[in-house]
């Protein structure tokens, strides 16, 4: 629902027609926002948006494969550097937000939070990574995980980078060719709430397989005691 929950001014319909000729940079520059630190606004269906008004012409840098080389490149390169900033700013704000205290502070910004988070990425990392950059405001906060948690800055840039361009490819693409459909066109805000639902799914497999699996191992020790 978050996409009917912004203001008019952040509609994605709205920013691209208002911005004219800049809107991909004004795209990218909310991209960035919202990667680093601002996990509310419209990322996934800006950049449908994109894809569907490149598509109609209303984006365009010369040819064809001009502009859809430019769209890309610029919204991957802006996607990536938010995630450098929100990561760095979770490892500089992380040491003095993270530290021993009374009270109710001291309750939710436990230090052994920070150590089960550097567990996680150790053991989920790269995959955490690139799934979750298909999924609204989980996005922001795993990057600013990442850097709270110390994870190796090679092994984030790395998986980062290829979340952001698999992320950027599918779903500005998925508006280039599905934007042009008469009953998408015409609803476009429920095919936003439509692209955040798709966009959780991969993060809700995971989940599931992550809760089936202790079941799988308990009747797996179970049928090896049985045979013994």
């Amino acid at each position: 629902m978050i996409p009917l929950l912004l203001p008019t001014w952040l509609d994605p319909e709205y920013i691209i027609r208002s911005l004219d000729n800049w809107a991909l940079w004004g795209v990218a520059a909310i991209i960035l926002i919202e990667c680093a630190i601002f996990p509310v606004l419209p990322g996934d269906s800006l950049l449908f948006a994109v894809g569907m008004f490149t598509a109609m012409g209303t984006i365009h840098y010369g040819g064809t494969w001009t502009t859809v080389a430019v769209v890309y490149i610029t919204l991957i390169v802006f996607a990536v550097a938010g995630n450098i900033a929100g990561y760095w700013l979770g490892r500089l704000i992380g040491p003095p937000l993270f530290k021993e205290r009374t009270g109710l502070a001291g309750k939710i910004f436990n230090p052994k939070y920070v150590d089960k988070t550097h567990e996680f990425f150790e053991k989920y990392g790269a995959r955490a990574l690139i799934l979750a950059r298909f999924v609204p405001l989980v996005r922001t906060f795993v990057t600013l995980i990442a850097g709270v948690g110390k994870m190796s800055f090679r092994t984030f840039i790395s998986y980062t980078a290829i979340g952001g361009l698999a992320w950027v490819i599918l779903v500005t693409t998925a508006g280039y060719f599905l934007g042009g459909v008469p009953i998408i066109k015409d609803n476009f805000e429920v095919a936003c709430i439509i692209i955040v639902l798709v966009s959780v799914l991969p993060m809700a497999w995971e989940y599931i397989k992550a809760k089936r699996a202790p079941k799988v191992e308990v009747a797996t020790a179970d049928a090896t005691e049985s045979t013994d």
